[in-house]
């Protein structure tokens, strides 16, 4: 009797003790950065630990199976000239990563700050630089060349290529891509019925394709110009609207976004930094990196998709050289902020929309881009 006592107590104990790391693994799931690094010679994630006060703690690095890339002429601050080149799904507890100097794509299955490499397979066209996923969809942006955009899902953590998915933009870029003529992100709408792609200064136009139930796009988009020049990222309102950093003036404009792919009801404001481009939504804050300003502007929204400044002059920060790619967690409490000079920069994000920085992460390449998180 006196062993099966002790029996029952190791079982419990055993229990107790998987338990607790299933526990520790869900609570590092819920507080986690990650850093692409694109480095031509082989790129890697770097994934961060985030504490309770928003900073980080490096907590490991993992090899993509591919290399980085850098668009032309190969400045020191924006390598992929775009958004959403490495993408978080909490839904399938998937990271995935474009190797822009490889033209493949990788995907991790994360496990709390742990990432296992799943797959690598083609990118189907030339340097890849931006992710959309949609439920178990993903579509990623080949900014080389004619420009493509190919479809994949999601199947166990690996990407599988959807045949036939595959649409031209029609561009003329070479490979790699001048940064100012390369598209610069593509998502889907909330709804996942539209694929967007924003085309930057090759045409200035904002491309809406209609998303299948197999999967795969219309066979051309709805080319729509952009309020102002050189559209270069873009989120969602929680009414819908089209949200969109466009560089050329450094203007946030939202649009509505019709069911036939049109935009329609521009509404603009200009932040008066330079070269705004990368947009990340906080709760009711938008907040803008101007990579020629090393700045961040903060913004709030109207109910009609007006913008407005968050205070007169707009700018929350002042960052590191080459402020490009930002990621907020899902609590929405803090902001990061990346800088192709091999930094990320840590926020908090006050009330009033205002921004408090807690630190600098350091001991990063020069040319990282791409950053996500939980």
């Amino acid at each position: 009797m006196q062993h099966k006592r002790l029996l029952g107590v190791v079982v419990a104990l055993f229990a107790a003790l998987v338990s607790a790391r299933a526990a520790g693994a869900d609570a590092n799931a819920a507080g986690i950065v990650f850093v692409q690094t694109n480095e031509s010679s082989g790129n890697h994630v770097v994934v961060y630990d985030r504490g309770d006060d928003g900073r980080l703690a490096r907590a490991g690095t993992y090899a993509t199976g591919g290399n980085g890339g850098a668009a032309l002429p190969g400045t020191e601050t924006d390598h992929l000239a775009s958004q959403g080149s490495l993408v978080y799904d909490a839904a399938s507890k998937v990271l995935i990563a474009v190797n822009a100097g490889s033209d493949s794509v990788s995907s991790f299955s994360v496990n709390g700050d742990h990432l296992h490499l799943a797959s690598v397979v083609a990118s189907g066209g030339q340097f890849p630089a931006s992710i959309a996923v949609h439920g178990k969809l993903v579509y990623v942006l080949n900014s080389g060349g004619s420009g493509v955009v190919q479809g994949f899902r999601i199947a166990d953590s690996r990407l599988v290529p959807i045949p036939h998915s595959a649409r031209s933009l029609g561009l003329g870029n070479s490979d790699p891509p001048f940064f100012l003529t390369s598209p610069g992100q593509v998502g889907f709408t909330p709804d996942g019925a539209q694929l967007i792609v924003a085309t930057k200064a090759s045409t200035s136009t904002i491309d809406v394709f209609r998303v299948g139930a197999d999967g795969r796009l219309s066979s051309t988009p709805v080319a729509n110009p952009s309020a102002t020049p050189v559209p270069f990222a873009f989120t969602f309102t929680p009414s819908g609207r089209l949200a969109a950093g466009e560089a050329g003036a450094s203007t946030l404009t939202t649009y509505a976004l019709g069911s036939d792919g049109t935009l329609a009801d521009p509404k603009s404001q200009p932040d008066g930094q330079v070269a705004l481009c990368w947009i990340q939504r906080v709760g009711a804050f938008y907040y803008v990196s101007n990579t020629g300003s090393n700045s961040i502007s903060g913004y709030t929204i109207s109910a009609d998709g007006q913008p407005s400044l968050v205070s007169p002059s707009g700018v929350v920060a002042t960052t590191e050289p080459g402020t490009i790619d930002l990621t907020s967690p899902s609590a929405g409490s803090f902001l990061y902020a990346q800088t192709g000079s091999g930094t990320v920069d840590e926020f908090a994000v006050n009330s009033d929309g205002t921004l408090t920085q807690l630190g600098v992460v350091g001991g990063l390449p020069v040319g990282i881009e791409g950053i996500a998180s939980t």
